[in-house]
């Protein structure tokens, strides 16, 4: 299930939303606001039986080399 995280340009809040299509439009629930931006998320896989962080750390993560400041 695609859910994905997003930050209101509005008000700055942040918050969850199940999106099932691309055309799904996304409102503020704080503001209602539908100026917001979707943001980078990350995963956690179970490992055992304490979570492990995804850092997508073969070669650089989401920004291809850490060329962006991000790491």
């Amino acid at each position: 299930m695609p859910i994905y995280e997003y930050r209101c340009r509005g008000c700055g809040k942040d918050f969850e939303k199940y999106v099932p299509g691309v055309s799904t439009k996304v409102a503020c629930p704080t503001c209602a606001g539908g100026d917001v931006t979707r943001k980078l998320s990350v995963f956690g896989l179970g490992a055992g039986t304490s979570p492990v962080a995804s850092s997508m750390s073969g070669g650089g993560g989401c920004c291809g080399g850490g060329g962006c400041g991000c790491h």
